[in-house]
């Protein structure tokens, strides 16, 4: 997988990583509003639930998770510094896909030799829940399983998979080629 301007996650065509982030924005808005197209391998066997992505996408939902969290800090905090965490929480978002999707290709380490600048950032990634094998997911896209190494486990994989153990969800098998 060669890495082209049209990349939103890619950093070597933005100038900073707040370039990068509102570029990626972007395109995932114009994405939801099917304003430009995606490539059908991207959204093969993936259901689509337009009028549910519509509201997850609407101002009124991201308004409703903000008072959500306001809430949720009302009721839990016990000391007035803990309400500094509120910034962090309601930005987790884009906080974790400049983690993964900037510095992801700037440092870390290699398993796999591709034709772009992936790395894996942690050798166990519990902060960024597997995301942190970002090479390994170049390498195995498709795959639920982030982690390849013994060291590398996956945390939301093995969410996964206890939800495919009590029925919830079905986990496809697949192999991968180390």
């Amino acid at each position: 997988m060669r890495i082209t301007e049209k990349d939103p996650h890619s950093h070597s065509y933005d100038s900073n990583l707040f370039a990068m982030m509102w570029k990626t924005k972007t395109i995932y808005q114009q994405i939801n509003q099917q304003k430009i197209p995606v490539d059908s391998k991207f959204t093969k066997n993936v259901p689509q639930w337009k009028s549910f992505d519509s509201f997850a996408s609407s101002r009124f939902s991201r308004l409703l998770w903000i008072a959500f969290y306001i809430l949720f800090f009302a009721y839990f905090t016990t000391a007035l510094w803990q309400w500094f965490l509120l910034p962090i929480a309601l930005l987790m978002a884009p906080i974790h896909g400049v983690i993964i999707n900037w510095f992801g290709h700037i440092y870390g380490y290699v398993n796999y030799k591709m034709t772009n600048t992936s790395k894996n950032l942690f050798p166990f990634d519990f902060l960024m829940m597997g995301e942190g094998y970002h090479n390994n997911h170049h390498k195995h896209a498709s795959s639920a399983n982030f982690g390849v190494k013994w060291h590398e486990i996956d945390v939301t994989y093995q969410i996964i998979k206890v939800l495919d153990f009590f029925g919830f969800i079905k986990l496809k098998p697949v192999s991968i080629k180390k």
